[in-house]
């Protein structure tokens, strides 16, 4: 067991971390192709949002539930080879994806580049990382989980341009290439064994009653955690998916959509710098009540705005509010759980984030679909968001309460 003091941290853990950063934000990269040529691809099949919007929501559900399984194999063999791996994947399912806009396209991106290819990079990095650092922890998770918005801020404009010139198919092999040219010798570099040594946890002495967590079964406390997770990602996701085909339904070409989310994704990646910092003082599920209530007062601003200031405006606080959340789910179960269940709850708590991920921007284009304008998808998502203030609130709630008493 560590010592007060002593720590695990080092300039090593950053550098990792960086490589984490770095691994994360190209191999994320892959999925926002999909999501600025969703009209395109959309045009080659009569117009019908959902297929596109599907591709993107199986990504996310994808690289939730394979998470499970790779967080498991990571812990016995290594993050380098799963991320290896993953990458080559991604790389895969793009090649596949530019086939056609159909079952090419699903099978691309739910099986190659969600299931076997994120899947080995996203949940084993945050457990690798988490192993690196004990004092600034928050700080760590929230810079390594900035990986998916810093590509959003990053990749938008750049497959806009490169949609117009040579079409989503050619963009998704060129991106396909970079995949490997860059994710494969990171990940053979910097991802070696971590320093924070994992003690068993001991079996429980006959008769006395199991470990609880804020005064409740701990699986109770997880499964509220999954619950809210879900509630939470369902309207984080439907902006992120639709801004740019929103944004074009509005009149608002299509560059200065890409811009817009990229303004979005990049206020997203400064302000989760903050919410790290912010975590590491108050704690994980505090931060996650407070990133949901401002995504709250976000969606509802996209319920009430169509200008193309007002919604630059409303992407960028949209942007700072959310993007502390997922973070900080992490960070609450490594302060509640043993460090021993971190390689299974992590990314278990990771795919119900991707199942809600998935639901939220899959959802809202079917809803565009039959009613041929978003707010309706935008109103659900408002109240999946109040349904995750509600669950979350309780458990801030319980836990200040279990201070004040203790």
């Amino acid at each position: 067991m560590q010592s007060p003091s002593t720590s695990v941290e080092s300039k090593a853990s950053w550098v990792v971390a960086a490589a984490a950063l770095w691994a994360l934000m190209m191999s994320f990269g892959a999925a926002w192709i999909t999501a600025v040529a969703l009209k395109d691809i959309a045009g080659e099949v009569d117009g019908v949002r959902s297929i596109p919007a599907l591709a993107g929501a199986l990504v996310w559900l994808g690289s939730g539930i394979g998470g499970i399984m790779m967080g498991r194999i990571a812990d016995r063999i290594g993050p380098r080879w799963t991320v290896t791996f993953g990458a080559l994947m991604i790389a895969v399912g793009l090649a596949l994806s530019s086939l056609g806009p159909t079952f090419p396209l699903l099978v691309g991106h739910g099986l190659f580049i969600g299931l076997i290819g994120l899947a080995g990079i996203n949940a084993p990095l945050y457990v690798y990382v988490s192993r690196w650092f004990d004092k600034r922890r928050g700080s760590a998770l929230a810079l390594i989980s900035s990986g998916t918005y810093l590509a959003g801020a990053l990749w938008p404009p750049v497959f806009e341009r490169a949609i117009a010139l040579v079409g989503w198919r050619e963009t998704m092999l060129w991106y396909a290439l970079l995949e490997i040219l860059i994710v494969v010798p990171v990940a053979l570099i910097f991802f070696g064994h971590p320093p924070e040594v994992i003690h068993p946890t001991p079996a429980p002495v006959r008769g006395s009653a199991p470990a609880r967590v804020l005064g409740l079964p701990p699986n109770l406390v997880f499964a509220l955690m999954c619950a809210a997770s879900i509630m939470c990602c369902i309207p984080m996701a439907m902006p992120q998916g639709h801004l740019v085909a929103f944004c074009s339904d509005l009149g608002i070409t299509r560059s200065t959509g890409a811009l817009m989310l990229s303004v979005l994704l990049g206020t997203a990646f400064l302000s989760r710098q903050i919410w790290g910092a912010i975590s590491d003082r108050i704690g994980g599920l505090m931060t996650v009540l407070a990133g949901s209530l401002w995504q709250c007062g976000a969606m509802i601003a996209f319920l009430l705005t169509q200008s193309e200031a007002g919604l630059f405006a409303v992407s960028a606080a949209f942007g700072l509010g959310f993007s502390g959340i997922i973070p900080a789910y992490v960070l609450a179960i490594r302060e509640l759980f043993p460090a021993a269940q971190a390689s299974w709850r992590i990314p278990t708590l990771l795919m119900f984030t991707a199942f809600g991920m998935a639901s939220g921007g899959w959802l809202a284009g079917l809803l565009y679909d039959h009613f041929s304008y978003y707010a309706p998808a935008f109103a659900v998502g408002v109240g999946a968001n109040l349904i995750n203030l509600v669950i979350v609130g309780a458990l801030v709630a319980r836990q200040r309460w279990r201070v004040s008493y203790a």
